[in-house]
């Protein structure tokens, strides 16, 4: 799923034209085939712990995956140190992932796949804190190495989660369940950030700073230790492993994956592209070029978090109602105004402002994403989906931060044009400026090239704009408000 760089950070029915609620099984004897109630009872496990792991998820997010940077630029990381810090842990990922689908065929289940790497994440965060403390010289580097470790085993789980909790949702009802379990994770991780920025800011201005990120990644660690326990129930009754595993990569990309799906891939490859050319320097832009405390900071965070909790179940309706494809215009046409607001001010309040209006575009267009790989692909080709969708992501992601750095070490701070002077605090505000400019050529070139992959709900534009989360509430608000004020 694409996360908004910056609060971390950027997701056709089945070839048959119908998306069964759970897919077909190979043939096996009639006992191994579960009955109704078995399925239900399973069923019902299965998503209550999707729901229980994204609160887990959350946690070692908010104290966790957000502070990485924070803890690079602690140890004295370049541009560049920050930029690789942002593109190799997602390759590595990428490549766990492709791993994962193979290796799906050697695990019992998938439970087991996803019990292996959910404990790897856990253990990651040792060398994350101990290496970089042990050798400071080497610092930045080690922390790219353990977060590359800590990715691998998140990434290495992807394709048969979302494959196992995909087994259990129906076509229609996947936007609302994701956007429920995305609007836990925006909740408890607001509350995260906001705690870990107050443990931060203990110790921000002595030289034993790095205790607070011992506390706040111990935390990590053992929030994801709790996600494995809640897995423990859990019953994989859709043994689709070996089943997913049959054919390779090359075989589904020339047969089963259709031409809406590729520009799809298209789109969402180039986006995170453009993004990342912006992502991991807003944490160099808030803490070393405006002076924010570690609590300022995680504040910032924390208003992107509360602009996805506020708006991600309408968001899901939205999508479940109208479709993927209308949820993805729409926000691939807002997202790219978002980095250039930050040549406007940099008063605390605006940038607040800013970043919870990025949480409200951002909790759209990750949701759209997602639901859209989910509604293009047969049950059985997912978990290849999914691993050739992160893929083709983290290819753009590291292109793009890359670019990026490069930017950053290039790029003026100051220019002139027409008698007036720009003139920012760095060249920051450029770099995101020119990120803006390119998610506005990739939405306005391949947002027309694909199409929705189910039947959805017809509207027109007028009406789209009116169920926009927060407008109609708004409108509605102004409409009951104005005649009040003219009396």
């Amino acid at each position: 799923m694409l996360r908004a760089p910056g609060y971390a950070t950027l997701d056709q029915n089945s070839l048959s034209g119908k998306d069964p609620v759970h897919p077909i099984l190979p043939e096996r004897s009639q006992a191994s085939v579960p009955s109704n109630s078995q399925a239900q009872s399973a069923g019902e496990q299965g998503r209550r712990y999707g729901l229980r792991d994204g609160a887990c998820q959350a946690i070692t997010q908010g104290s966790g995956e957000q502070y990485l940077s924070a803890f690079a630029l602690l140890l004295q990381a370049s541009p560049f140190q920050l930029s690789v810090l942002s593109a190799l842990p997602q390759l590595i990922g990428t490549g766990a992932q492709l791993a994962s689908v193979k290796l799906l065929q050697w695990f019992p289940d998938r439970k087991s796949l996803i019990f292996a790497g959910t404990v790897g994440q856990a253990f990651a965060w040792i060398p994350i804190v101990l290496l970089p403390l042990l050798l400071p010289l080497w610092g930045p580097w080690l922390v790219v190495g353990g977060a590359a470790a800590y990715f691998a085993c998140a990434h290495f789980t992807t394709p048969a989660w979302n494959s196992l909790i995909a087994d259990w949702l129906d076509q229609h009802e996947r936007g609302a369940y994701f956007a429920r379990r995305a609007k836990i994770i925006a909740s408890l991780s607001f509350f995260a950030l906001c705690g870990a920025g107050g443990v931060l800011s203990l110790w921000e201005d002595s030289t034993a700073a790095w205790w607070g990120f011992v506390l706040i990644f111990v935390l990590a660690g053992s929030a994801r230790i709790l996600s494995a326990l809640a897995l423990s129930p859990v019953q994989d009754v859709h043994q689709t492993a070996h089943q997913e595993a049959q054919q390779g990569f090359r075989g589904f990309f020339r047969l089963s994956a259709t031409k809406d799906f590729r520009r799809f891939l298209l789109f969402s490859g180039l986006m995170h592209a453009s993004v990342l050319i912006a992502g991991p320097f807003f944490v160099l832009y808030m803490l070393q070029d405006l002076h924010l405390s570690y609590l300022g900071y995680g504040g910032w965070l924390a208003a992107g978090l509360l602009g996805q909790l506020l708006t991600l179940r309408a968001w899901g309706q939205f999508g479940d109602r109208y479709g993927n494809k209308a949820l993805l215009s729409i926000t691939g046409f807002t997202v790219p105004f978002l980095p250039m607001l930050y040549l406007v001010s940099t008063n605390l309040g605006f940038l607040l402002a800013v970043n919870f209006l990025g949480g409200v575009i951002w909790a759209g267009l990750a949701l759209g994403l997602q639901n859209y790989v989910f509604d293009s692909v047969r049950p059985e080709d997912r978990a290849k989906a999914i691993a050739l969708y992160s893929t083709v992501n983290a290819v753009g992601w590291s292109v793009g931060a890359l670019l990026g750095s490069w930017l950053v070490e290039h790029l003026p701070a100051r220019i002139e044009w027409g008698g007036v002077i720009f003139e920012p605090v760095s060249n920051l505000p450029f770099v995101f400026f020119l990120s803006g400019i390119l998610r506005l050529l990739v939405s306005a070139s391949l947002l027309g090239t694909f199409h929705e992959a189910r039947q959805v709900e017809r509207a027109s534009r007028q009406r789209l704009l009116w169920e926009l989360p927060l407008v109609k509430p708004v409108a509605r608000f102004v409409v009951w408000t104005l005649p009040k004020l003219s009396r």
